[in-house]
């Protein structure tokens, strides 16, 4: 099986190509992308399993490539950014990332999330091996394991590759309530720091697309103080 690839796109060149060689000496294969119209070019014409998104960049930003690309695909986003402020950050998320990185990065970490994100990515939704096939049922959703889809009611939802494996461990454990860092360390497989923003902010837009009424949803609940759960029917 071939390596998996990640596109690095990022405006400076000497950053986007340092990215490449520290990848590449892990036997992941790179492709360079220097702005978001390059990146989507070349995600119409190459096999990618992951992208590092720089988000200041010319012709099309981080944050607006993210927002096209999510229109179609759900392959990891792991955006890389100099600003530092949780609302960034949280508003990185909100567009579609999958994680988020500050600027000037430790390469070792840059490592590790990358084969973290590849990792989960290319055993979809894998949050419980040991369940895995088939189909779950709670109410009106159905997950499909298999097909790694989510339908409402008998809809197709489209689901990034971190909402799904979400779904998943809470339907696989419906009516448990999950607090917010055994979610991340469950579904991220790092260990839980300040991670509630990062948390909320999927929750939120799984919400967004399996609800009626987000704001009084029937399905995906918070528990206050305690974490999220989806209700078992």
């Amino acid at each position: 099986m071939e390596n998996p690839c990640v596109l690095v796109v990022d405006d400076d060149r000497s950053i986007n190509g340092a990215i490449c060689k520290l990848l590449e000496l892990e036997g992941i294969r790179t492709l360079q992308a220097f702005d978001g119209m390059q990146a989507l070019d070349a995600l119409e014409r190459n096999s990618v399993q992951l992208i590092l998104l720089d988000v200041m960049m010319p012709r099309l930003d981080g944050l607006s490539a993210t927002m096209r690309i999510r229109q179609s695909r759900n392959i990891p986003i792991l955006i890389l950014s100099a600003k530092s402020e949780d609302s960034d950050k949280i508003l990185g998320l909100s567009m579609g990332a999958d994680d988020y990185l500050t600027k000037p990065f430790n390469p070792s970490e840059l490592v590790a999330r990358v084969k973290s994100q590849l990792r989960r990515y290319l055993t979809l939704g894998d949050v419980q091996r040991q369940n895995a096939g088939g189909c779950i049922v709670v109410g009106g959703l159905s997950l499909d394991t298999e097909a790694h889809q989510l339908s409402v009611d008998g809809e197709p939802v489209h689901l990034t590759a971190t909402e799904l494996r979400i779904v998943e461990l809470l339907m696989r454990n419906a009516g448990r309530v999950f607090p917010a860092e055994e979610i991340y360390e469950r579904v991220w497989g790092e260990t839980a720091y300040a991670v509630e923003n990062t948390v909320m902010v999927h929750i939120r837009r799984i919400r967004e697309k399996i609800e009626i009424n987000p704001k009084e949803p029937k399905y995906l609940k918070v528990v206050w103080g305690i974490g999220y759960k989806i209700e078992k029917l």
